[in-house]
């Protein structure tokens, strides 16, 4: 089983990205907040990584957390939510959120991933509401090797709403992050999200 890859980010995608490591490119889905907060290609970069096995395929997910992760394997528990559904909810929802959607029995917020309708919403609180008490909530995996950057920023959820809301504008992420990145250093661990939204439109309208 393949746990983690530690690599040359080679390239990334709406829903995925291609890890080389050693020559050998690994093809990893993963929610959009991993893949906004990796670095930019080509540049080293270390993923946790799920491996599905099927009939015909082998399949890899990847996380920057180790809460992602675990929420991810609890998430495909429920009858009617796979892989493809877990990284849809963990796209909109982060852990903390996640948790406290399924323990207030909040459906609506379940529903705002794509895939989620109200009756699976429903099922995920239902089945996992007891299962959620002591879920990692968001422990940054860290640097495992010199050189080597784990891509969990500070202000990644941030970032990442940040970039979700420049794409669903039109703006390609290749294009917006480094933008999102100037504006959260700018402010100096104090980001708020929407005036990162603000002053990155203005950079990239210029």
């Amino acid at each position: 089983m393949i746990a983690q890859l530690r690599g040359l980010l080679a390239q990334v995608e709406a829903d995925r990205c291609v890890i080389d490591v050693n020559g050998v490119g690994y093809l990893v889905q993963a929610s959009s907040r991993t893949l906004a907060v990796l670095p930019q290609p080509p540049e080293l970069a270390m993923v946790l990584v799920e491996t599905v096995v099927r009939e015909d395929a082998i399949l890899l997910y990847g996380f920057a957390e180790a809460s992602e992760r675990s929420w991810f394997r609890l998430l495909t528990t429920v009858q009617g939510v796979g892989a493809k559904v877990a990284l849809a909810i963990l796209s909109v929802l982060p852990p903390p959120d996640l948790m406290v959607a399924i323990g207030g029995g909040d459906k609506t917020m379940l529903t705002r991933a794509g895939g989620v309708g109200a009756r699976l919403a429903q099922r995920i609180v239902t089945e996992l509401r007891d299962k959620c008490e002591g879920m990692p909530t968001g422990a940054p995996a860290g640097n495992v090797m010199p050189g080597v950057t784990i891509t969990v920023p500070t202000q990644r959820s941030i970032a990442a709403d940040a970039l979700l809301a420049l794409s669903g504008l039109g703006f390609r992420r290749a294009e917006a992050q480094p933008v999102v990145e100037r504006v959260i250093d700018r402010m100096d661990g104090k980001a708020d999200l929407d005036v990162v939204i603000r002053d990155a439109l203005k950079e990239l309208a210029r």
